[in-house]
């Protein structure tokens, strides 16, 4: 009996010397994901926000959702880290505090430079952007601790955007699958649109890790041949670390964020 329990011991041990393995891939439905404050010090005036991956309060890069009430409008403010944006829903201004309104709707993008002075407004009945920084933590800073990076900021409209097709990718070959990058370079770490056709039955291939943030439509995600299977709207997120594959049904035109490593393909 003594040297059983040793024998378990042992092997306790041993399994708890060894590296816990990470998950390969996520996926997170829009009905689960966990809404807190984006800045509990101003209370019920504060936007909702949820960290999809990353955690924002870290020096770490993250990705999250915020979600604005309407007529909702910040004092004028920076940031410490410059910050990419994308709306999923409603109408959303973040400019100069002296510039008119241009209102941003589903599927735009922009960017804003860490120590810019800015104001940031929404005007939808629901309004909701993914934000996404390289590193943190995310802070929201006084005015008066502005200071020029020399960054610039973007706006785009999504009636702006530069959607290509087979005729410009070799590797959508003759998939009616469109995609507009919007910033990197698609061999190094990237950020694009891919818009997926009605009824659209296929993969998301990468080499590299990839995150996804569905910004418009309805599909679902299969993970390589797992059997699970999960209902995609907009604001879900799925990923992968290193090598994956993700199999999309699209039942409707469907646009989703890709931030990515290196080159992915869709087929």
């Amino acid at each position: 009996m003594k040297q059983f329990m040793l024998t378990i011991f042992a092997l306790a041990m041993c399994f708890a010397t060894l590296p816990l393995k990470a998950s390969d891939h996520s996926v997170i439905a829009a009905d689960s994901i966990e809404w807190g404050m984006l800045n509990p010090l101003r209370g019920d005036a504060s936007p909702r926000a949820a960290d999809l991956w990353g955690d924002r309060t870290k020096d770490m890069a993250t990705g999250m959702l915020v979600k604005f009430k309407k007529g909702f409008s910040s004092p004028p403010h920076i940031h410490n880290i410059t910050y990419r944006g994308v709306v999923i829903e409603g109408l959303v201004h973040n400019d100069d505090p002296a510039a008119e309104k241009m209102w941003l709707s589903t599927g735009s993008f922009w960017t804003q430079p860490a120590g810019e002075t800015h104001v940031t407004a929404a005007d939808g009945q629901d309004n909701l952007i993914y934000l996404e920084i390289d590193s943190g933590p995310y802070l929201v800073l006084s005015s008066e601790k502005a200071f020029d990076n020399g960054e610039r900021p973007i706006n785009v409209d999504k009636r702006n955007l530069v959607w290509l097709d087979a005729s410009d990718i070799k590797w959508l070959e003759k998939s009616k699958v469109k995609v507009a990058y919007l910033w990197g370079a698609p061999n190094s770490a990237n950020g694009s649109f891919v818009k997926l056709p009605v009824d659209f039955t296929g993969t998301i291939k990468s080499d590299n890790e990839l995150k996804a943030v569905v910004v418009r439509g309805k599909a679902s995600h299969q993970w390589k041949n797992e059997k699970t299977r999960t209902a995609l709207s907009p604001s879900s997120f799925f990923s992968s670390t290193l090598k994956g594959e993700h199999r999309i049904r699209a039942e409707k035109e469907t646009v989703i964020y890709i931030n990515s490593n290196g080159r992915y393909t869709v087929e």
